[in-house]
């Protein structure tokens, strides 16, 4: 009987809806680590040392992984790699945590996830200047992903300079106007520099992927890559936390928020992320794992408004819309550079693509790095 079950339709409908399913588990996940930080914000923890604790409980997690699951295939350490790494762990960890978690509390969490859909077109204009992307404007696949840079970029520019009326929510109206205007004067004084960090974390983030995908090549251990990132985020993030937070209570953490916090990020929002990502990305490619980026944002604004009495805006809504077509326009034309090649050119053959993926997703570059060995062993 069980037998039966197991190689019956339930199975296989279960098979085909299973990364439909993690994915969208995948999202909530991602949605709580921004709920869950803007809490602990709220609550007077320093973003440094919000961002050395997430990093240091990352370190941790993968750590054993890596060491058990790599350590025959972990190649050894160079000058090179260590500096790529320590600028890994500068972009990321410092810049990136570091500036969005200072805007997200000058705007709020849902408009900080929105404004970070934008990370796959700004990541695609960086890799052009580094010519890590191809762009033959006869292509299909070249005009949608410049079509969609420029609307998702339009996207953010709306967010930033148009704010609109408040939306209320069902079921935020009950909270929405406690402690809601003091903190809204605040807010809208603070609209566009928070804006302003939260991009600045954006490119940061951008430019982490461009590095990776060069360090990826070098050193091909991504769970050991991972955890060195999250070390080197932990140092450098360590030094600028203890010169900026001089009070032994600033760094307590107690059964609350700002223990949860770091350990959910760490854990949640890298260690569990991994392996979700590697076990979809094996069948259904990174350009799947990007596509569900926007529900992160639809979650993010549910929750910030029905938990941190987040004012949800008119602007922000029509902006995450367009930031979202302008994402999936990308997601199309990457998508397109993983079906099979025919008869590559010569020029083809010396491509290198940028995946578009979530943060240390060093599965998607091995997948894109192996895409172009395949074609440079095809062409010779």
């Amino acid at each position: 009987m069980s037998e039966q079950l197991s190689n019956g339709p339930w199975s296989s409908n279960f098979s085909k809806a299973k990364p439909y399913l993690l994915m969208i588990f995948l999202q909530f996940g991602s949605a709580g680590m921004y709920i869950i930080s803007m809490v602990t914000l709220n609550q007077g923890m320093n973003r440094y040392v919000l961002v050395v604790y997430r990093n240091a409980f990352a370190a941790l997690v993968l750590a054993p992984f890596a060491l058990v699951l790599e350590r025959k295939t972990r190649p050894k350490m160079t000058f090179s790699i260590f500096l790529q790494i320590m600028t890994l762990g500068f972009l990321e960890p410092i810049l990136d945590q570091g500036f969005v978690y200072l805007g997200m509390k000058y705007t709020s969490a849902s408009f900080a996830s929105a404004i970070m859909n934008a990370v796959p077109s700004v990541t695609f204009v960086i890799a052009l200047i580094f010519r890590l992307e191809h762009l033959n404007m006869k292509e299909t696949r070249s005009i949608a992903k410049v079509i969609g840079t420029v609307v998702t970029l339009s996207g953010a520019l709306l967010m930033t300079l148009y704010k609109g009326p408040v939306i209320d929510l069902i079921w935020s109206r009950n909270t929405s106007h406690h402690g809601s205007s003091a903190s809204g004067d605040s807010s809208d004084r603070h609209w566009i520099p928070g804006t302003l960090l939260i991009l600045v974390g954006c490119v940061a983030w951008s430019c982490f992927y461009v590095l990776q995908s060069i360090t990826i090549k070098k050193y091909p251990a991504e769970i050991s890559l991972s955890s060195l990132i999250c070390l080197a985020g932990t140092i450098q993030s360590l030094a600028i936390a203890l010169a900026v937070e001089h009070h032994p209570s600033g760094w307590a953490l107690g059964w609350n928020a700002r223990l949860f916090a770091p350990l959910y990020s760490g854990v949640i929002s890298s260690g569990l992320t991994y392996y979700v990502q590697g076990l979809v990305m094996k069948t259904r490619g990174p350009v799947f794992v990007t596509a569900f980026n926007p529900l992160c944002m639809i979650i993010v604004a549910a929750l910030g408004s029905a938990i941190l009495s987040e004012q949800i805006h008119l602007g922000s809504i029509i902006g995450g819309i367009v930031i979202a077509m302008g994402l999936y326009c990308v997601v199309w034309g990457k998508g397109k550079d993983f079906g099979p090649p025919s008869a590559p050119s010569k020029d083809d053959c010396n491509q290198q693509e940028l995946p578009i993926s979530d943060k240390y997703c060093a599965n998607s570059t091995k997948l894109d790095i192996a895409t172009v060995d395949t074609v440079q062993q095809s062409g010779k």
